[in-house]
């Protein structure tokens, strides 16, 4: 089975500062994974997604999310937060195997 943990239930950043949400995964198989993005009074959105290939994966607004499996980690990044951000921001991992799934986790993020 395959699971992620997000480490920070909620994360406060001023605008114009870095913002970190961290998520670790654990899979048996080569991971799927995902950050999603749910504003105010939206509809879950998809924000970037690692498949394979190369670990920094670029997503939209100006995230990005790195895969290292030494560390099981896929943690999303933004050199530069804006006050549009505020947001819940979900971490999800679904590995190879299609009738298998997949498990979501939730940040918070306030600016």
């Amino acid at each position: 089975a395959q699971s992620v943990t997000q480490l920070d239930s909620q994360v406060s950043v001023s605008e114009g500062v870095l913002v970190l949400l961290r998520c670790n995964y654990s899979s048996p198989v080569s991971p799927n994974l995902f950050w999603y993005v749910q504003y105010p009074n939206q509809g879950l959105q998809l924000l970037l997604k690692y498949t394979s290939g190369t670990t920094l994966v670029k997503g939209i607004n100006g995230f990005e999310a790195e895969f290292k499996k030494s560390e099981t980690s896929f943690h999303l990044t933004k050199a530069s937060a804006h006050v549009s951000d505020v947001a819940e921001y979900f971490c999800a991992v679904n590995d190879t195997v299609p009738e298998t799934a997949g498990e979501l986790n939730t940040n918070l993020l306030r600016c």
